[in-house]
């Protein structure tokens, strides 16, 4: 049998609330917590978290902004930081990057850590690898992490009241756990125990959204919690969390390469992973010729959840802007795993497909 490290979470809480969970759970891993996280998050939750470490002795060390991109000079500068302050827990808040950034601390200095996200755009909540970027946001590498998070605190309440394109962009990269599986399955089909569970995962995250991401998207577009936002979080965290754990990473293709090649724009790289993965996915099913039909379908699916279906929902491009961005697509290591190959033309042209299919959605 082939060897493979599977890394999860000790603990998820999931449901409307269970952030009150915080401090019991903190209590059993440190006395010493160091609260890290994006400006918004640490503004939505410190008042709850200070008062949650408060009743159950925890001392809350400091609070730290997470430094705005996951790279290494961040990592470094947090992990000193909580050295200094001899913490010996680590609580993360915020979306994507700002966990990454936890989970890589953590990691470094062989800490504890609870996630608690506060926009549901990703499923970093729960895997065991940060996306770490350059100092300017650019893509740098997918860095696997030896340890998972001791908790993950996934409060419906508390997601329901963040923008609704934050769920948009987890809906849009959650699609993309099936997509993507399938293109990659075309060439390397899965037959193994763990590549078989991966690509069984990845089709209850479409078959999820699909029957309950438009309805979620809607009640959070009012502000409210609901059933289905209830269904969608347990896709975009759990199930997609085991997704990529099962393949061990080995589950991306076009739609993260053509992410990766927006964090190379200036216009495009702040407007969010899974947002532009949703689009991606869209590029995705026309590199591989699927039907229009096929394609009109599952446009009108990512509409429904918030998904930009053309590039000028996204940003106003020029013809360098968009070259960088199909360039550097291209040559995305994820894009390898497209069973034919894509060039830049190829790619350009699903992009023009995608433009002008958006039309009769």
């Amino acid at each position: 049998m082939t060897q493979q490290n599977l890394v999860f979470p000790a603990r998820v809480l999931r449901g409307a609330g269970v952030i009150n969970q915080l401090g019991e759970i903190c209590a059993g891993l440190g006395q010493r917590a160091l609260l890290i996280g994006g400006h918004q998050a640490l503004q939505a939750v410190e008042a709850q978290v200070r008062a949650q470490l408060l009743a159950a002795n925890v001392t809350l060390l400091a609070q730290e902004w997470f430094g705005g991109e996951t790279s290494i000079n961040q990592i470094n500068r947090l992990a000193a930081i909580a050295t200094e302050l001899q913490a010996d827990v680590i609580i993360g808040v915020g979306g994507g990057k700002s966990l990454d950034t936890v989970k890589a601390v953590g990691a470094q200095l062989g800490l504890p850590f609870i996630t608690v996200p506060t926009i549901a755009a990703t499923c970093s909540a729960v895997t065991p690898l940060s996306i770490r970027y350059d100092d300017n946001g650019n893509f740098f590498d997918i860095f696997p992490l030896p340890q998972a998070p001791a908790a993950v605190i996934i409060d419906s309440e508390l997601l329901a009241k963040a923008p609704p394109r934050w769920l948009a962009a987890g809906l849009g990269d959650t699609l993309a756990k099936w997509y993507e599986f399938r293109a990659v399955s075309a060439r390397h089909p899965a037959r193994e125990g763990n590549a078989l569970s991966s690509l069984a995962h990845s089709q209850i995250c479409y078959d999820v959204i699909a029957e309950h991401g438009p309805a979620a998207y809607a009640a959070v577009l009012r502000g409210e919690s609901s059933a289905s936002l209830d269904q969608v979080l347990d896709a975009i965290f759990t199930w997609a969390g085991l997704t990529s754990l099962m393949s061990n990473g080995a589950h991306a293709a076009a739609s993260h390469a053509i992410y990766e090649g927006f964090t190379f724009c200036d216009k495009t790289r702040e407007f969010g992973h899974g947002l532009l993965v949703g689009f991606g996915n869209l590029c995705l099913l026309a590199l591989e010729d699927r039907s229009d039909e096929e394609v009109l379908d599952e446009m009108r699916l990512a509409r429904d959840c918030g998904v930009p279906l053309t590039l000028r929902e996204i940003a106003q491009l020029d013809d360098a802007e968009l070259a960088l961005i199909v360039r550097e697509s291209v040559h995305a290591p994820d894009m390898e795993n497209m069973a034919q190959a894509v060039t830049e033309a190829r790619l350009l042209a699903a992009m023009q497909r995608i433009e002008g299919l958006a039309a009769r959605v």
